[in-house]
């Protein structure tokens, strides 16, 4: 739901505000926001909050699990709303950091300062639903977590068609609605907690800081957040790269990710929230064989799932496009810049995908040195691949050095799990690696004689090229798994039992 309303609001966003200098300082201006809700709610904070989070509840009792989301949750708020504070008055520095090209164009430089200034304080409501949902998904309460992005899109929505008549500039309901979304995001989780008896009070700073769960929690995130996240801060740098590369470069970069992170949300984030409790409880009763398993396990769904996705959003990058974003102020010429922005991020979609289950193979075990460690060389790698590729490819060898950085990042944690003995492979990887890429094969066929040649913005009629593109889908869709029936795999051999 989150991320089919996320589709919603962004085909709606790009029709009402196009790619043009307006939506190119909201992309920057929601860039950091966005950047720590990836961090916090899918990120370091839970791989460093959640392991510790749930040896406190095996060992110490519910009281002192009450006692210690109270002070993690008040550490949070009080030095988050500094951060907001400081973010606020800090704005024009924020987006001269992040989009210095910016300065050439004074309007979108001070579009995005404002915009900047609105959505800031979206960190701190988005830090304490981190802390919520990992407090929430530790007691295997999964689904309100996961329902509250659905909504941050619908204040989006909301927002944009009531507000932006009657606000100057009208980018500025968009910046609002931010705000509004991540006020709702935390309201519905405290019910949630409530329920289970965590409804967290909220202390003095050094009160919250003296405990010593707090302290090793923080130690933890600080090196996380680096190792987990090296995809996201390469996307900052190349959002201060794309201000350079002239106007629509950076909106086209926010539409291609947001289609690719439809993918990498549904499958990988989901995967890596369930899968970390469940690791952590293997590790801290010493299952050494359940969790190799259940990383194993993680690691052929994604092979299942990731490389046709990744075949589908390369060979069907135009009509995707076409069919979510074409209309209104969203033009032809945007559909194709943005296609070849979506096409390098496909190269990338299985290591993106991957990152979210094999990092927690490490975080689980407490481990966060190795992912940093990684991490920095990754990024360093990412980008060298910039300097080659965006000479050459513009905005969209930014995308792909994104995708080389990640498939990178993803090969080498797979190779620390395997030769630390943490992942020892189930029997029969490498048939069920050349079934399945046997299938993507076909899959690649079917979509490329049926949808993959045309040109998909000829076509003024939305519905007809929506219909085609389903048509497409299914078609692709229904070769694959085929494909896959007749080279003997079955949904039975994806089954895993707690």
């Amino acid at each position: 739901m989150s991320r089919i309303t996320g589709l919603a609001r962004d085909l709606l966003i790009a029709r009402w505000f196009g790619a043009e200098g307006a939506m190119d300082a909201f992309t920057v201006a929601f860039r950091l926001p966005n950047l720590l809700r990836r961090l916090f709610a899918e990120g370091a904070f839970a791989q460093a909050f959640v392991p510790i989070f749930a040896q406190v509840k095996a060992k110490d009792g519910e009281a002192r699990v009450r006692d210690v989301l109270s002070h993690v949750v008040s550490a949070l708020f009080w030095v988050l709303l500094l951060v907001s504070v400081l973010g606020v008055f800090g704005a024009p520095v924020l987006v001269f950091v992040i989009a210095s090209g910016f300065i050439r164009e004074p309007a979108v430089f001070d579009l995005a300062t404002l915009l900047t200034r609105v959505t800031f304080p979206y960190i701190l409501f988005m830090s304490l639903v981190a802390c919520a949902a990992g407090a929430l998904n530790t007691f295997n309460r999964f689904a309100v977590p996961a329902f509250t992005p659905v909504l941050l899109n619908l204040a989006l929505i909301g927002c944009a068609a009531a507000l932006a008549p009657h606000v100057d500039p009208p980018i500025l309901s968009l910046g609002i609605g931010v705000l509004l979304g991540g006020i709702a995001q935390l309201a519905i989780q405290l019910p949630a907690l409530a329920r289970i008896g965590l409804l967290p009070r909220i202390s003095g700073l050094r009160a919250a800081t003296s405990d010593p769960v707090v302290r090793r929690i923080l130690r933890q995130m600080g090196p996380a957040v680096f190792a987990v996240s090296v995809a996201q801060l390469s996307l900052i740098v190349n959002t201060t790269i794309a201000s350079y590369l002239g106007a629509g470069s950076n909106s086209w970069l926010y539409y291609a990710d947001r289609l690719m992170e439809f993918p990498t949300g549904l499958l990988g984030v989901a995967l890596g929230t369930v899968m970390l409790p469940s690791l952590s409880r293997a590790h801290a009763e010493g299952r050494a064989d359940d969790y190799s398993r259940l990383l194993d396990w993680g690691l052929r769904v994604i092979v299942l799932i990731a490389v046709p996705a990744a075949v589908g959003l390369g060979v069907l990058a135009e009509g995707l496009i076409a069919v979510m974003f074409l209309g209104g102020r969203f033009h032809a010429s945007d559909v194709g810049q943005t296609a070849v922005a979506l096409t390098g991020y496909a190269v990338g979609l299985v290591g993106l995908i991957g990152v979210k289950i094999l990092a927690p193979g490490f975080y689980a075990r407490q481990d966060i040195r190795t992912p940093e460690k990684v991490a920095i060389g990754v990024l360093f790698a990412t980008q060298l691949a910039n300097l080659v590729l965006v000479p050459w490819l513009a905005h969209a060898g930014l995308a792909l050095s994104i995708s080389l950085g990640a498939t990178l990042n993803a090969a080498i944690l797979m190779y620390g799990l395997r030769r630390r003995g943490i992942w020892k492979p189930q029997a029969g990887w490498t048939g069920f690696v050349a079934r399945v890429l046997l299938a993507s094969a076909v899959l690649a066929f079917v979509l490329w004689i049926l949808g993959g040649r045309g040109d998909w913005t000829a076509e003024s009629r939305w519905i007809v090229r929506a219909l085609h593109l389903a048509g497409v889908i299914a078609a692709g869709a229904a070769a694959y798994f085929a494909t896959l029936a007749a080279l003997g795999i079955r949904p039975r051999d994806f089954r895993s039992r707690a």
